[in-house]
Order: structure tokens, then C-alpha cells, then sequence
């Protein structure tokens, strides 16, 4: 077995053919056939079903194996440039969308100015969609809402969040300071589906007002519930920085102080040691949240956490340490 072979099968799972994971490893198909042959022929079972054009349960069961053994050797070469006080290497972050709106471009400025020889790469995506690839090694680590369920990940706090209810300008609540839960219960909310970590947090908070939050759509993804409460298609309770400042006057904001505030931390695997580049990349995601998060409305800093390291301190916003 060797790591080229690992590489086609991953290759075939990322790019869906023969032919297109040639394109990708910019070699030609009978070489990626063979790679998945020989590597079929050590381990004794079929990885890719030619007639269906997928991987059978043992093809993705190696290709989750094959990501962690290529994130770890990646970490292996960031380490030893790390040595010789170089940080490079790539991290591959994940996202929850409402806080990258604000959070990632102040990192790509600190990280250009600190490391400019690691390489970020950024997915937007929900908490639940972010959880199976950072488990699966598509990820080095993900900043999602806590907790998370499952024992194969460990946490770090980063922020609280208020939630909102946000309605229309003309709705009759749009005057209000602030509501109760139970005020909720005569809504039709723009609400995420039910088993997603916002919504169980939505519903833990209802049903202990003794009230059942009523839906006119359910979607998967804060930005989007959003996007549609701006454009005037429905209430919707949201994290505070769901809506961007520029953005403010197409709703109106309505505290809800007796729902709890959303926890927002940074997720990774419990199973392998981050690399150098994942390690600085962590250090400046506390230092920038810990500069910036409160310029944002209804964020708050965690009581305990350490925000700030390092000789140059804190990256505030709009400011690049060089």
C-alpha cells in the first residue's frame, strides 16, 4: 500500500469518476484505475463499485482512514518547517455562516500579517454539516455552535450570543422593546428544522414557558432564515448577528431576555495533535475574537477563556500586525 493509491481512491470519492479524479491528480485514468486495483488486491475486497460508479461501504470506510493519514502527514511537514521558525501548511476551517460574516475577514488579515505562508481555507456551512467533516478529516476544525453532540471532538468557548426576534418594520410587535417567550407561541416563525442544534435550543426554551413555537417554513441554515426575514417573508428569532448593521433597518430587532444566548466555540477531532499551522491558526482566532467580538451587538465574551497570546497581542479590527 502505498500513499498514491490512497490518493486515487480519495480522489474517485471527492470527484465522482475515473476520469475526473485523473483531472484532479492531473494524471490519466488508467493510473488512477490501477492505484485502486492494486490497493482493491492488498486489502482483499472491493472499494468502488464500477457498474453503480461508487464507493461500496469498505471504499468510504478507507477513505475516511486515507484523509486523516494525508491531514496528518500535512501536519508532519508543518511541523518541521515550524521548527526552523517557519508556520506554513494549509488549515482547513469551518464555519457557521453568521459569524463568518464578520469573523473571517479579520482573520484572513492577521493571518496574512502573521503566518503568510499558511494557506486558509474556509467552509461556510451549518453546524450539522460541518460536524461529519471535521470527524472525517475534510476538516482541521470547525467554529460551530456548542455543544456538540458525541465524544469524538473536544471544545473551546469563544463567544455567547444573544437571540432576537426579528419581524418585519410593520408588523404590530415591531415597536416593542422586548416580549416574553410565551409571546412567541402567536407567531408563524421562519424556524431550522427540528433536531438541529438552534432549534433544540429554540424548543428546550419554549417548552419551559410551557409553549410550542409554530412554523411557516422550516430551513436549514441561520444565514438563510435570515436572508428571507430581511426580504420581508417571515418572523424569525435569531442571533443577534444573524443580521448584518447595514441590513438593520429592513427588520426590527425585539429582545427576548429570558432565552438563553447562543454558545458559539472552536471544534476538533480528540484523535491526533493539530499541526503548527492549525496551532497558530487557533492562536490568532482567540486573539481576533477576543479584540473584536464585543464591536459586534449582543456578543459577549466567555468569563475564563484566554483570548490573547503572543508578543504582539491582540488583532483589532481594521488593523493588521505585521
Amino acid at each position: 500500500m502505498d500513499l498514491r493509491q490512497l490518493q486515487a481512491l480519495v480522489a474517485v470519492a471527492d470527484h465522482g469518476t475515473f476520469s475526473a479524479a485523473a483531472d484532479a491528480l492531473s494524471t490519466v485514468q488508467s493510473n488512477v484505475s490501477a492505484h485502486i486495483a492494486r490497493l482493491e488486491r492488498e486489502l482483499g475486497t472491493t472499494l468502488v463499485d464500477r457498474s453503480a460508479g461508487r464507493l461500496t461501504e469498505e471504499g468510504h470506510t478507507v477513505v475516511e482512514r486515507a484523509r486523516r493519514i494525508d491531514s496528518e502527514l500535512e501536519a508532519l511537514v508543518s511541523d518541521l518547517a515550524a521548527l526552523q521558525d517557519q508556520v506554513t501548511g494549509r488549515v482547513r476551517v469551518g464555519m457557521i455562516g453568521t459569524t463568518a460574516r464578520w469573523l473571517v475577514p479579520l482573520l484572513l488579515d492577521a493571518m496574512l500579517g502573521r503566518h503568510p505562508g499558511v494557506a486558509l481555507e474556509v467552509v461556510d456551512a451549518t453546524s450539522t454539516s460541518l460536524e461529519p467533516q471535521l470527524l472525517n478529516g475534510r476538516l482541521d476544525l470547525a467554529v460551530v455552535q456548542l455543544p456538540l453532540p458525541g465524544a469524538d471532538l473536544s471544545t473551546q468557548p469563544l463567544f455567547d450570543e444573544d437571540l432576537m426576534l426579528f419581524v418585519p418594520p410593520d408588523h404590530p410587535l415591531a415597536t416593542a422593546d422586548d416580549i416574553g417567550v410565551a409571546q412567541l407561541a402567536d407567531l408563524e416563525l421562519l424556524l431550522p428544522p427540528q433536531g438541529t442544534s438552534f432549534r433544540q435550543l429554540l424548543d428546550i426554551a419554549a417548552n419551559a414557558a410551557g409553549v410550542k413555537l409554530q412554523s411557516c417554513a422550516e430551513l436549514d441554515g441561520i444565514r438563510l432564515i435570515a436572508s428571507l426575514a430581511m426580504a420581508g417573508h417571515g418572523s424569525a428569532v435569531l442571533p443577534a448577528s444573524a443580521i448584518p448593521p447595514e441590513m438593520r433597518d429592513r427588520v426590527a430587532a425585539i429582545r427576548v431576555p429570558a432565552l438563553p444566548r447562543r454558545a458559539v466555540g472552536v471544534a476538533l477531532r480528540r484523535r491526533g495533535l493539530p499541526s503548527a499551522a492549525s496551532r497558530a491558526f487557533l492562536d490568532i482566532l482567540h486573539q481576533v475574537v477576543g479584540a473584536n467580538a464585543q464591536e459586534e451587538h449582543g456578543l459577549h465574551l466567555v468569563t475564563g477563556v484566554r483570548y490573547s497570546s503572543g508578543a504582539n497581542g491582540a488583532v483589532r479590527r481594521g488593523t493588521t500586525s505585521r
